[in-house]
């Protein structure tokens, strides 16, 4: 195994933004996983840009550039962007490694695919956890206004009542 085996998960997990609702990784963040510089990543891709439809690549907008240095580092401020970078998607990812032509560009694609995968499955982990929640809530909280009712109604059944009328019950001595 070589040294691509040993990067874990959460490090290309973390490389992981979302742009234009869909999971990218940056050109930059892809070409160090791949182990080329990004200079040639992009080559690459500018020389086989038909095996990079818009769903596989898109290159990022000034606004998106804002945005991927709010979620992710990989900018510093004030570093003039000559060209804005790349945007992979799981199957622009796979690509690129295919076009790279090295060994070790494939074998990491196969890393970069996994958390791509695990991801989803976090998400669509989380959804379901998220319906279960909502229905669990729904459910005590129609409890709970039960529970209210017959806190509510012991209360009632444990106050003694006060009197209804203004005279006093039992014997009086004037009357004798």
């Amino acid at each position: 195994m070589s040294d691509a085996s040993l990067i874990p998960a959460e490090r290309i997990e973390s490389r992981i933004l979302v742009l234009r609702g869909q999971r990218v990784v940056l050109d930059r963040d892809l070409a160090a996983l791949y182990g080329v510089s990004t200079k040639r990543l992009n080559e690459q891709v500018r020389r086989n840009l038909t095996k990079f439809p818009s769903d596989f690549c898109f290159q990022l907008d000034r606004q998106e550039v804002v945005r991927s240095r709010s979620q992710n580092a990989t900018l510093n401020r004030g570093q003039n962007v000559k060209y804005f970078p790349f945007a992979f998607t799981e199957h622009g990812a796979i690509q690129a490694a295919n076009v790279l032509n090295s060994a070790a560009a494939v074998e990491m694609s196969v890393h970069v695919v996994r958390a791509f995968v695990r991801l989803r499955q976090l998400m669509v982990n989380h959804k379901a956890l998220s319906a279960q929640l909502a229905a669990l809530e729904s459910r005590v909280g129609a409890h709970d206004g039960q529970l209210a009712a017959i806190v509510e109604t012991i209360r009632r059944l444990t106050t003694p009542d006060a009197p209804t009328h203004g005279r006093k019950m039992g014997f009086h001595e004037g009357n004798r």
